[in-house]
């Protein structure tokens, strides 16, 4: 049966105007907000008055019934991301069972406006569940490429299988993403996950490929303001590879905190300095309305990323915001990492996160967690290895034990959380994580100080950066020399690690049956490369009902 379509949601959010603080910014930087930066975000000037679809289009969080599209048109050569500028623009869409678009089962159009930076969004429904649509846009006479998008199973369907693509931290300046190049070559993935860091705020050429750009972002200032971050996200999706992948499955993103700025907490953050970059009430506004504009995601509870997406009976997958509602991170080695009345994900977030996976009736219960939950202490690591892993995890380079911008640094809400797992017999609980800048295969112990004795309640599969600088780059010495050196040593100190890589870039393949899920590491050949290749590395995997985590010698 064939249902039409007519929708017009457009992204929405407050207006801004904002800050930072790693570098404090120039008050040059901060005038270079319109002109050359923002033209820099497009790969071509679109003709005078022919709309252009120069942005790719996507789709994303997949339901039994919808999908949710994307596109970001041109309307004219002066209506670059950020600029304010360009005429209303009439954008239709038009969903099929097939690539030649014979089978048209929904269509619809909206007005695409300076308003919502010409951004498109329609929330498809009416579709089939577990079934490949294809979907493009048009306006004005042009109509942008054509893209493949899938449709979730049904919520009470048996599934044999789901496969996702799991990545994180992609820093343009540092590298090539060829790991979504590898990604969109695969013809097997339900949908892809993002785990936050989809993009870097910093000013050009401090935080790049050991201290070189390889490609420079735009604009150029770190960004602060609603242009800021509009430009940024608009250069990001000029990126043939990462076009070519939202083009292939639909993504299932959340942030982390270099969408706003490095190591935010709701009142602040590490890289914002109050006054000097504005509030940090207006940039975060701004930066929260930027990204629901650019990327597919429905807007959750209290405008957040934080929501519940089901794939039939096999596994539910709950999406957190570690960044909204979280306490400022506690200075490292004090004792307010255990004050309950700090937390890492707000008390209606962790309840709602609670009560899901309780009421779970799925046989696995993933978890898209932008921050290590596994306990990790540095241990004896020495001098010339510390420091790096210091820096990375923005530690006291002089030594200590915790990294308290993750759930390390927030125990109270972790303790809750772990022993509402035990105490509920809630099995499968599978955290999938971005973040550090590293791949880990973790059980996550109820008790890190007793373990082994200590029951695990739950595993961690964590990835590695697209792009983003790791321990050998910090260090510049050959790729895998510190991993060789520091991963004896972190794990003989965290005992319910079963392997980290400290060096690799690229990203992972999750892979579920009822009986086990299964993570796969790929790594690429050289980030500063477009045309990286990309190999397996390891394989880890949790059986169900047991809890722990283990190796497996073949990729799925």
């Amino acid at each position: 049966m064939t249902s039409r379509h007519r929708s017009s949601e457009a992204s929405q959010a407050p207006d801004s105007r904002f800050p930072r603080r790693r570098t404090v910014v120039k008050a040059a930087a901060a005038t270079a907000v319109l002109a050359g930066p923002l033209a820099a975000a497009l790969p071509a000037r679109a003709a005078a008055d022919t709309p252009q679809f120069l942005h790719g289009v996507a789709s994303g969080d997949p339901l039994p019934d919808g999908i949710l599209l994307w596109t970001r048109v041109t309307p004219t050569a002066e209506a670059v991301p950020g600029s304010g500028l360009g005429p209303d623009t009439e954008v239709s869409w038009v969903v099929a069972r097939d690539k030649a678009f014979t089978t048209i089962v929904a269509e619809g159009s909206t007005t695409a406006t300076a308003a919502c930076d010409h951004t498109v969004k329609a929330d498809i429904r009416g579709l089939e569940p577990a079934t490949d649509y294809w979907f493009r846009f048009s306006a004005g006479g042009t109509d942008s490429p054509a893209a493949r998008t899938r449709t979730a199973p049904a919520a009470d369907a048996a599934v044999p299988g789901l496969r996702f693509g799991v990545v994180t931290c992609a820093n343009w300046e540092a590298g090539w993403f060829s790991p979504y190049r590898h990604l969109a070559a695969r013809s097997d993935l339900d949908a892809w996950l993002h785990l936050g860091d989809y993009i870097y705020e910093y000013k050009s050429g401090e935080y790049a490929a050991r201290g070189t750009v390889v490609r420079p972002h735009a604009p150029a200032n770190e960004i602060i303001t609603l242009a800021d971050y509009r430009t940024r996200h608009g250069r990001y999706k000029t990126d043939p590879d990462l076009q070519a992948l939202h083009a292939k499955a639909p993504v299932v993103a959340i942030w982390d905190d270099h969408e706003f700025a490095d190591n935010a907490w709701s009142g602040g953050a590490v890289n914002h300095t109050e006054g000097a970059e504005g509030t940090w009430t207006d940039r975060k506004a701004a930066a929260k309305q930027a990204y629901f504009e650019w990327m597919p995601v429905r807007p959750a509870i209290a405008g957040t990323t934080y929501r519940r997406l089901r794939f039939g009976r096999l596994a539910d997958l709950s999406l957190l915001d570690l960044r909204s509602f979280r306490s400022q991170q506690a200075s490292s080695g004090s004792g307010s990492v255990d004050d309950p009345n700090r937390t890492i994900t707000g008390r209606a977030q962790l309840d709602w996160l609670k009560a899901g996976l309780k009421a779970s009736d799925t046989t696995w219960r993933l978890v898209g967690n932008s921050v290590m939950i596994a306990p990790f202490v540095i241990g004896s690591l020495s001098a010339d290895l510390l420091r790096p892993l210091a820096k990375l995890l923005g530690l006291p380079q002089e030594g200590l034990a915790v990294n308290t911008d993750q759930w390390d640094g927030y125990t109270d809400d972790r303790r809750e959380l772990l022993a509402h797992l035990t105490s509920n017999a809630i099995r499968n609980t599978v955290f999938l994580t971005g973040d550090i800048h590293m791949a880990w295969a973790n059980d996550v112990p109820v008790d890190a100080g007793t373990y082994p004795l200590s029951a695990s309640a739950a595993t961690e599969f964590v990835v590695t950066s697209v792009t983003s600088d790791n321990l050998d780059d910090i260090v510049k010495v050959p790729e895998g020399t510190v991993s060789a050196l520091a991963a004896p040593v972190i794990r003989a100190a965290n005992r319910h690690v079963h392997w980290v890589d400290t060096d690799r870039h690229g990203y992972g393949v999750l892979d579920i049956t009822a009986d086990r899920a299964q993570m796969d590491y790929y790594v690429v050949s050289d980030r500063t490369d477009p045309n990286a290749t990309a190999s397996w590395e390891r394989s880890y995997r949790t059986r169900s009902g047991t809890q722990k985590v283990e190796r497996t010698y073949d990729p799925v």
